[in-house]
């Protein structure tokens, strides 16, 4: 292995350093976007359980908010509900932008690296024919041998960078899949808290949140 990526000369550093990035990127994002940490599924019900039983007081909003984003979300709308329906919804859509800003960190350095990762393979290519040509020019085309490290090297910086290029292309998209999914799922319970505290919406009883398809 060693040998394979010698061959692909200077070129497989940065291949090299992309495919770390991209790794890591992926398994922090993979491991932070978890449902169950982004938008807990039984966590509407759980806050209209304090509310039919007037628990619903600061230190409840504030383990909401300490609970995970959705409850951040939640706690923005609980606190600004005397306020009106507009400025509820405002207050919503503030904080759900700062948590959507951050479940989209890093997401956009993996989309470079998916981008970038098969420019620099094809770089390493030109780079590899350069010095095929080179060698053509000063030895002519007799000599195999010294042909074959300029050749090898066009080949091997090209497969790198698309074996970079290719899981990081799928990461990206199943990780911006999974963020809008979570999106959507946190803008709906956030408006049937809404439409609960301002009168457009009965609670029965708790209602059964669904998670994020494929989630």
């Amino acid at each position: 292995m060693f040998e394979i990526i010698q061959s692909g000369g200077w070129m497989m550093i940065p291949i090299i350093i992309c495919s770390v990035l991209a790794a890591a990127i992926s398994s922090e994002r993979f491991w932070t976007l978890r449902t169950s940490q982004i938008a807990p599924a039984n966590l509407l019900g759980q806050v209209w359980g304090w509310m039919k039983s007037n628990q619903l007081d600061g230190a409840r909003i504030k383990e909401l908010r300490d609970n995970s984003p959705l409850g951040r979300v939640l706690a923005a709308g609980l606190m600004n509900s005397k306020h009106g329906r507009d400025i509820m919804k405002e207050s919503i859509q503030e904080v759900a932008s700062h948590e959507i800003h951050e479940m989209e960190r890093y997401l956009n350095a993996l989309g470079t690296i998916a981008a970038v990762a098969p420019l620099m393979g094809l770089l390493g290519t030109v780079i590899g024919m350069i010095k095929v040509f080179s060698e053509i020019m000063l030895a002519g085309t007799g000599q195999a041998g010294m042909l074959a490290g300029g050749i090898s090297e066009a080949l091997v910086t090209t497969a790198a960078g698309l074996s970079i290029a290719i899981p990081a292309l799928i990461c990206h998209r199943m990780l911006q899949r999974r963020v809008d999914e979570v999106v959507v799922f946190m803008e709906q319970e956030s408006l049937k808290l809404v439409d609960v505290l301002h009168g457009e919406r009965e609670v029965v009883d708790a209602p059964e949140s669904q998670q994020p398809v494929g989630v």
